[in-house]
């Protein structure tokens, strides 16, 4: 798959720092000396840890190098380092581990979470928040045309197939099992976005890079107009002429007791 785009990726950039600004306001744990951010993308959410937290070690972890030769341009003081999220393993412990919509894209989050949770000093944080979107129009239009004839020997069930979340007894469970209190909650965001057009821009960025990543431009262009004819019934003008782009997610913070 090709890497990832930082600027397709930013334009959308206030809709997607909102949740994560949320997130990082429901964090309790006092005197942090070291924080990472686990996929940090081109440095939006690592720039509210060094926000919060300025006199700590603030470090951004991510896969992507275009991700963070932006990171690095724009948070020239925090550390930023190429790794993938399942291997990573602090220097020392950490008082605040935040994962800002990354963590939906590995799989494992029984093994996963734990591993996370063994990295945090007593009194540290793990914050998650997740994209919890798959059954929403926007992702289950996307899976059905890539299900159907024309496309469904173009892309394979894996590379568009997701890792689905657990559910949210489980997650609590997993966390409340590793040791830590944990708080958990869900909200939907409504984005106004100016029509269906909007919406696939948004996702070009995300959730629909498995899904093109193996067609040629010609392909992806027929793709992306199939899509569209679906999602313009999904997503109804509203009387100003915008629609409504629902858009789930999960948040969890954990902090660790024991």
């Amino acid at each position: 798959m090709q890497d990832w785009n930082p600027q397709l990726y930013r334009q959308f950039e206030s809709e997607r720092t909102r949740p994560a600004r949320e997130l990082l306001t429901r964090i309790a744990t006092p005197d942090v000396r070291y924080a990472t951010d686990l996929g940090c993308g081109p440095g939006n959410s690592t720039e509210l840890l060094a926000q919060a937290w300025p006199e700590a070690i603030v470090t951004g972890i991510d896969s992507s190098e275009a991700m963070l030769e932006q990171a690095r341009e724009r948070l020239p003081d925090c550390r930023f380092a190429q790794a993938d999220i399942r291997h990573w393993q602090a220097e020392q412990p950490q008082q605040v581990i935040y994962a800002n919509a990354s963590l939906q894209w590995l799989g494992d989050h029984q093994t996963l979470l734990p591993h996370l949770v063994s990295q945090l000093d007593i009194g540290g944080s793990l914050a998650i928040q997740m994209p919890d979107n798959l059954e929403e129009p926007s992702h289950r239009l996307m899976r059905e045309v890539a299900a159907t004839e024309r496309w469904r020997t173009h892309i394979s069930p894996q590379a568009a197939d997701r890792k689905r979340l657990l559910t949210t007894e489980q997650y609590y469970d997993l966390l409340n099992d590793a040791g830590c209190e944990v708080d958990i909650w869900r909200t939907t965001y409504y984005h106004v976005m100016s029509d269906a057009q909007a919406i696939i821009t948004w996702l070009r960025a995300t959730g629909l890079r498995p899904f093109l990543a193996g067609l040629d431009e010609s392909q992806q262009k027929a793709f992306l107009a199939e899509y569209h004819q679906r999602l313009i019934p999904a997503y109804l003008s509203r009387s100003n002429g915008k629609v409504l782009l629902a858009f789930p997610r999960l948040f969890m913070v954990a902090m660790k007791t024991r």
